[in-house]
């Protein structure tokens, strides 16, 4: 009989602890918010951020520091082209009465937009990749395993899509 009422009581505290814990976590969102969407101040403060980090994190030497503007520019171009795309589709999705009579695009028509998308994005990449060369090219090899590192930022491991690695459909 004691196990019994001991089983209830841990089984009853547990479900208690879960609906507290879901309606604490309701109340911590609004309604209609899904996820975390960053504001333009935030994404162009975690953009300093990481171009700080990844320079940091290079101990360039002054012969090295004379190629880092061009990849320093790259990085911040790569991440407003980023941040713009964001802020099409976030106004698509609001467009109010005119969004909401539009019919959603078609199988072909997405495909094409995202075939743009990539086509964009791969061309943001190349320029990166151009103006981090000469830099690259100046790195030692301990530089250059931070450099890869660091380039992929946002904590994820290696293998797992990368910061600069954003799939282009994200564009849509």
């Amino acid at each position: 009989m004691m196990k019994r009422i001991l089983a209830g009581t841990i089984a009853l505290t547990i479900a208690g602890a879960g609906l507290a814990f879901a309606q604490q976590g309701q109340q911590a969102q609004p309604r209609d918010a899904q996820g975390f969407r960053p504001s333009a101040e935030d994404v162009a403060a975690l953009t300093d951020a990481r171009v700080a980090g990844l320079k940091a994190g290079l101990k360039l030497t002054a012969e090295q520091e004379k190629n880092w503007p061009a990849v320093e520019a790259a990085i911040r171009d790569l991440a407003k082209e980023r941040a713009d795309r964001m802020a099409t589709r976030r106004e698509a999705r609001r467009g109010g009465d005119n969004a909401q009579q539009q019919p959603r695009p078609d199988a072909i028509t997405r495909l094409r937009q995202g075939a743009d998308a990539m086509t964009a994005r791969a061309t943001g990449l190349k320029k990166l990749a151009d103006a981090a060369e000469p830099l690259y090219k100046s790195l030692d090899d301990g530089q250059k395993r931070r450099f890869g590192m660091l380039l992929r930022m946002g904590g994820r491991p290696a293998g797992g899509p990368g910061h600069w690695q954003r799939r282009a459909d994200n564009a849509r």
